[in-house]
């Protein structure tokens, strides 16, 4: 159901906002890049409201693509000449794993300072 249906079949209700109230309501609808309304009824509903900058988190998680491919690739090279270094393969893994912990940590830091 798009927002427009959504708005149209809800109901309404006048408000009437202070010029100084409705500056502060503007600005933070510009600063998570949604109109005035949508914002109301978010901060009505949800209470505050939060816009998460995932960017940082989306680099690190490219880059942790990356390493997994590698992984799957050095994993396809030994299964192909039946020999790997267990120990090469070990160390790749565990940096890997860590690597994915911190991610998750700093994700739910994200949302949990967003709540």
């Amino acid at each position: 159901m798009s927002d427009k249906k959504y708005l149209r079949k809800g109901k309404r209700k006048e408000i009437v906002f202070r010029e100084d109230d409705w500056e502060i309501i503007k600005d933070k609808a510009v600063a998570l890049n949604i109109d005035t309304t949508k914002y109301i009824v978010r901060a009505a509903v949800h209470g505050d409201t939060k816009n998460i900058d995932f960017k940082e988190l989306a680099a690190l998680s490219r880059e942790l693509n990356a390493i997994g491919n590698n992984i799957n690739q050095l994993a396809r090279k030994a299964n192909e000449i039946n020999n790997i270094y267990a120990e090469d393969y070990r160390q790749m893994k565990e940096v890997y794993e860590r690597l994915c912990r911190m991610l998750n940590h700093a994700i739910s830091e994200q949302l949990h300072c967003a709540a």
